[in-house]
């Protein structure tokens, strides 16, 4: 399965278990200012959501971009890690959400650009 696949099983599992029944296509499409054919081309890997369109994802159902991409794809060095905790341990939580969400935009650039 490919990584465009993995993304629309992904977004129609976010969907389908919303509030524990689920929304339609034409719910989740109202709340995100798109059609209900463009959430059904997601799901079906027809279309890939735009960057924009994961985050507002993301934000709909309260988890990260990353959420619906592969493990392996979510993968970030230790070091790296550690390194940033760092550097922002004396930020307040504000700017380590914004940070944290940067990261996320980011990574999910980073992995449309390969899976095109």
């Amino acid at each position: 399965m490919g990584v465009a696949q993995f993304v629309g099983q992904k977004i129609k599992e976010a969907r389908t278990n919303f509030g524990g029944s689920g929304i339609s296509q034409e719910e989740l499409a109202k709340e995100l200012g798109v059609t209900p054919n463009t959430v059904s081309r997601w799901e079906t890997a027809i279309y890939k959501p735009k960057l924009q369109d994961l985050d507002k994802l993301a934000n709909f159902f309260g988890t990260t971009i990353s959420s619906f991409f592969p493990a392996d794809e979510q993968v970030v060095t230790h070091n790296t890690l550690l390194r940033a905790a760092k550097a922002a341990e004396d930020l307040p939580e504000s700017d380590k959400k914004a940070i944290q969400d940067f990261i996320e935009f980011k990574r999910a650039q980073h992995k449309l650009k390969k899976s095109k």
